[in-house]
């Protein structure tokens, strides 16, 4: 399922000549402040708790923006101390008629809208929004068996794939939802509404540091031993053989899911906001190198150990950036010479004029790139 709020036709050539862009977006901003010639934005038109430190925000879009499906990453954007910050989040409702748009942030440890958003972004509020991103959405046959594996504010892009899925009477969806503490567990009364009115929509909560008491609640981190017992008959090799499978959560959890379920599922895709421990290099790898910015021509020393986006951003640079997990391809540039490793997969490259996500790769040798 997809929702287009429709664009205007491009305004281009003579009309476009005539008139300022920004001179037009002042002006009818006066009015309405979404009215703008080509920006796309969006209004916050209703705020709510969604967990302890998370909050769910309801958004009335401008014409400009664009298609968006369920699962799929929006980049968001807001002025903070006189400075603009963008960040991803995934889409947490379904676009109705309406046309409102949700997300769902989680505030997190220094990260400046995530706590922006959570903590003082208001009813009225304007944020910028890009162009939706991200492959984990519904499929066009989506008929048959789905197991959900969330942790954390992983949770989120699976609260309008779920109704997604639901809206396909074939489908049978288990989510599995890991949270620290119960308090922690995001738009868990929404899911729990969900799961009384569809039969065939499953859900259990797992708590990591507190004891199970309610129904539908267990104990216990994801490994071989917990996934089938709380699968029940729908973990069993033949059940698991006819399902599909979508994890989303922090890097070691969907590095896990991987591991224990690659090769014994119909199928497996996963997104992680935050790197696996197996992508912290060790000491010899974290030496400085010399990173070369061909266009502007400049000569850096850099850490071999830390993404080429962190160290850019480290002296000062701001390449254009989104996810910071390398699913949104924001700040892809060309790796011109030298070696880079994939912090997601571990893999090293040296191939010239490659496209490289900057955010997600650490330079292993002296290396030039387009920037």
């Amino acid at each position: 399922m997809s929702t287009t709020l429709t664009r205007p036709a491009q305004r281009t050539g003579y009309a476009h000549s005539l008139i300022d862009p920004a001179l037009f977006d002042f002006w009818a901003g006066q009015f309405n402040p979404l009215w703008t010639w080509a920006r796309p934005l969006a209004r916050i038109v209703e705020r709510r708790a969604a967990s302890e430190g998370a909050v769910t925000l309801v958004l009335k879009p401008n014409r400009h923006v664009g298609p968006v499906q369920p699962g799929q990453h929006l980049q968001v954007g807001a002025e903070i101390d006189g400075h603009r910050v963008n960040r991803s989040y995934s889409l947490s409702r379904l676009p109705g008629a309406d046309g409102l748009l949700s997300i769902t942030v989680q505030a997190v440890d220094q990260g400046r809208l995530s706590t922006h958003l959570c903590q003082h972004a208001r009813v009225g509020d304007l944020l910028s929004v890009g162009a939706a991103f991200g492959d984990m959405t519904v499929p066009a046959q989506p008929n048959g068996r789905w197991l959900l594996l969330a942790a954390g504010s992983g949770v989120t892009p699976f609260l309008s794939l779920v109704p997604a899925l639901l809206q396909h009477p074939q489908a049978e969806v288990q989510l599995v939802v890991w949270a620290r503490q119960r308090d922690r567990l995001i738009e868990a009364d929404a899911l729990r509404a969900l799961a009384r009115q569809h039969p065939r929509f499953k859900l259990h909560f797992v708590l990591t540091r507190e004891a199970a008491l309610a129904e539908g609640e267990s104990a216990g981190r994801l490994s071989a031993e917990t996934l089938p017992a709380l699968l029940g008959d729908a973990g069993s090799a033949e059940a698991l053989a006819e399902t599909r499978v979508m994890a989303c959560g922090p890097g070691d959890f969907v590095a896990n899911a991987r591991a224990l379920l690659d090769g014994r599922v119909a199928g497996l895709q996963s997104e992680a906001f935050s790197l696996p421990a197996s992508a912290m290099t060790d000491a010899a790898d974290a030496l400085p190198v010399q990173l070369t910015l061909r266009r502007s021509g400049q000569t850096l020393t850099v850490p071999g150990g830390q993404s080429l986006l962190t160290a850019l951003e480290a002296q000062g640079f701001k390449p254009p950036s989104g996810c910071r997990m390398g699913i949104c391809h924001t700040c892809v540039c060309t790796r011109v010479e030298g070696m880079t490793q994939d912090l997601v997969n571990g893999q090293r490259d040296a191939e010239p004029q490659a496209a490289l996500r900057l955010c997600v790769s650490r330079p292993c040798t002296d290396l030039t790139i387009d920037l």
